[in-house]
Formats: structure tokens, C-alpha cells, sequence
């Protein structure tokens, strides 16, 4: 008799792959994952290593900030929305406030939206310094968190001396900004808006910003591992980005020059020269590169501020009283998680008829199922880390 070794060999390789087929599994990870900034469940799909298909639950945090704002105040509400994203507290008030200042035709002065424009940028420095380090954390790099972290407490002691809060700082009023807000680590006097060397300390922090910067793209870009997890990793097409309502470092790192600095007014950016900056790949690198990048810009921009600062009041004319005249206006900012964007209905009273808010992070996120359809396992943590989202702008 005569022996096929062909036909053995085939045999018992679909011996082999017969044996080694698995069922398909649901995997639920979380609803406490450590690659998020809340909570977050994932039902996941997978067949050995392979992911297949995903489900986001969400709303395990649920605050109903837009409930709640009905019954509030105008000036009570900023106290709600600084805590939507909680890792870039300031920048939640600016479009909400502008919002109401539409309706009442208030001019703030110029004063006021420079300061505005200062703590915003450095709200959003703030909060890419703590993605740079929790990202790298997160794919096994502990030491760019030591860096990125010592200059984010030196721009959260800056913002605190103005504000007189450190996350939340509850500062813009409509019409300008609270004077004379801020306590913290430089006492101001009673007639300064501003304390006493925050210039020259601004501007140390920013030349700090700017060489951590390099620090950290030579602690990352250097490290063989963190490149083979990110790059051709959780790759973001154009069009999904786009259908999805992405918006933010995601798409930029996908090739779209899509910021809202440049496209709308809600505060003075156009006198201001900074680069948007965009990516190709749109893959797990590229989403980490664009946050390095837009804080070497928002440092720019902050030393550009406060070089050519205007004098001048705080605080425009405004009712001891505030109510907001009967209509509607929807205000949409470029923050640093992406846009965020209030639609504010008012019927003439003390406080909101309806407000919606659009926030960044939920938008971000919906990509997930498709973003995460065929990748390993491992990749996930990634990806999500990636993504850069807080779940407080999720969870509104």
C-alpha cells in the first residue's frame, strides 16, 4: 500500500485546526476598567484573541446636568458645567456663558476674553499633559506620568491663582470674569485682576510646557513597545470619523483641519497666529502626536496673550438680576476633548427653559464598535486610551 505523505500531512493539519477552533466568548470588561477615566462597560465579542463585535454601555455615571440646569440660575449653572469634563473644568463654561451673553447682545470687554482665552488654553495644556500621562501608563511606560504630571500642577497653581479653584473654578460670570476671585499660592491685592506676577510666572510655566514637551516625545517616540502597540493601531478613517460626529485630536489625527479656533468667534483666536495640527494615519500614534503637538500651540498661544493683553474693565453692564431675554442660540467651542457646544432656550426667566448639551466625549466614543471590530484583545486598552474621553462628558 502506498502512502500519501501529502494527503497525511493535510489531514492532520485540519486535525489540528479542528482542534484548536474556539466559540465564540462575551467578555464584559468593566463597568471599572482601568484604561478609562470613569465608568465605562464593554460587551465585547471575542473568538480566542479576536475581537468581533462591541457594545458601549454607558451611563453608569448619569447626572442629568441638563435637568438640573433648568432649575438653576444663570450664574448658578457654571458651578454644574465646569464638572462635565471634569480634566478641563474652565473651558465647560466658556460656550455656555457666551450662549447667554448672545441672547442679552452683552459686549464683554476685551480685557475679560483675553483672561478668558488664557485659562482656556491652559485648561486645555491641562488636560493633554494628563492624557500624556495616563496614555503611555496605560501601554506599560510609567515614567512620562512623572513628567507630564509636574507641569500640569504648575499650570493647575496658575489657573487656581486667578480662579481661586483648581479644577472647578466656577469664574467666568456673564459679562467678563469674577474679580478678585483667586487666593492660592500668590495672594493678589484687593485692586489687582490679575495676581501679582502672574505674567512672569505664566510665562516660565510655558517655557517649562514646552520643554517637557520634548521630553516626553523623546521618553515615547523612543520606546520600540509603546510604537509597535500604536502605530497602524485603532485606525480612524476620514468618512467613519466624520459620520460618527468625531471631533476634536480624533479627527485632526485623521487628516481633517477641522478647529473651531479658527472657524468660530467666542473668543478673540483670530488675532492670534498657532498652526492647527493634523495627522495621516489616523491610528493610535497619530492621536498621541496631535496632543503633544497642540500643547506646544495652546503654549504659544497663551505667550502671544498675555505679551499683548489689553487694559481695561472685567466686567460689562450687566442687571444685578440676570434674565436672559426669550429665544434660542446654540455656541460651540473647540475644547480639548473636541466640541462642545450648548443650545440654550430661554423664555425670559431667571434661569434656562431647556438646555442641551453636545459634548465631545459621547460623540468620541460611538466609534468604538467600529473602530474596535477585528483587533486583538490587548488592542483595546490602546485604542480607548487613545480616544483621550472622561466619562462625566459622557454621562451628562
Amino acid at each position: 500500500m502506498t502512502i500519501d505523505h501529502d494527503q497525511v500531512r493535510h489531514l492532520s493539519e485540519v486535525a489540528v485546526s479542528v482542534e484548536l477552533e474556539t466559540p465564540e466568548m462575551t467578555l464584559n470588561i468593566g463597568p471599572q476598567h482601568p484604561s478609562t477615566h470613569g465608568v465605562l462597560r464593554l460587551v465585547a465579542t471575542v473568538d480566542g484573541e479576536r475581537v468581533f463585535d462591541v457594545k458601549p454601555v454607558i451611563g453608569y455615571m448619569h447626572r442629568g446636568y441638563e435637568k438640573l440646569a433648568e432649575v438653576r440660575t444663570y450664574p448658578q449653572i457654571t458651578a454644574l458645567i465646569n464638572r462635565i469634563d471634569w480634566v478641563s473644568g474652565y473651558a465647560n463654561e466658556i460656550p455656555f456663558i457666551v450662549a447667554a451673553e448672545r441672547l442679552m447682545e452683552i459686549e464683554v470687554p476685551e480685557r475679560a476674553q483675553y483672561i478668558r482665552l488664557i485659562l482656556t488654553e491652559m485648561a486645555r495644556i491641562a488636560s493633554h499633559l494628563v492624557f500624556n500621562a495616563s496614555y503611555p501608563l496605560e501601554l506599560g511606560a510609567a515614567t512620562p506620568l512623572f513628567f507630564a504630571l509636574r507641569e500640569r500642577e504648575r499650570v493647575l497653581d496658575l489657573i487656581e491663582s486667578v480662579t481661586g479653584g483648581r479644577f472647578h473654578p466656577n469664574f467666568n460670570r456673564i459679562g467678563g470674569v469674577k474679580p478678585n476671585a483667586g487666593g492660592g499660592p500668590t495672594q493678589r491685592k484687593v485692586s489687582q485682576d490679575l495676581p501679582k506676577g502672574f505674567f512672569v510666572d505664566t510665562r516660565a510655566a510655558m517655557e517649562r510646557v514646552l520643554s517637557v514637551c520634548d521630553e516626553l516625545e523623546d521618553l515615547v517616540a523612543g520606546n520600540e513597545i509603546i510604537l509597535a502597540r500604536t502605530k497602524g493601531i485603532g485606525v480612524l478613517p476620514v468618512d467613519v470619523g466624520a459620520a460618527y460626529g468625531v471631533s476634536g485630536p480624533n479627527l485632526r489625527a485623521s487628516g481633517v483641519p477641522f478647529d473651531l479656533r479658527r472657524i468660530e468667534d467666542y473668543l478673540p483666536y483670530d488675532r492670534f497666529d498657532f498652526d492647527v495640527v493634523t495627522a495621516s494615519n489616523g491610528d493610535c500614534w497619530d492621536r498621541w502626536w496631535v496632543r503633544l503637538e497642540e500643547i506646544r500651540q495652546a503654549a504659544r498661544i497663551v505667550i502671544q496673550a498675555i505679551d499683548g493683553i489689553p487694559s481695561g474693565p472685567l466686567q460689562a453692564k450687566v442687571p444685578r438680576v440676570i434674565k436672559v431675554p426669550q429665544g434660542e442660540v446654540y455656541v460651540r467651542a473647540e475644547n480639548p476633548k473636541g466640541e462642545m457646544g450648548y443650545h440654550l432656550i430661554s423664555e425670559g426667566g431667571q434661569g434656562p427653559y431647556r438646555l442641551k448639551i453636545r459634548s465631545a466625549s459621547y460623540s468620541n466614543i460611538s466609534i468604538l464598535p467600529h473602530i474596535l471590530e477585528g483587533v486583538l484583545v490587548p488592542d483595546i486598552i490602546a485604542i480607548m486610551g487613545s480616544l483621550d474621553f472622561v466619562l462625566g462628558d459622557v454621562d451628562r
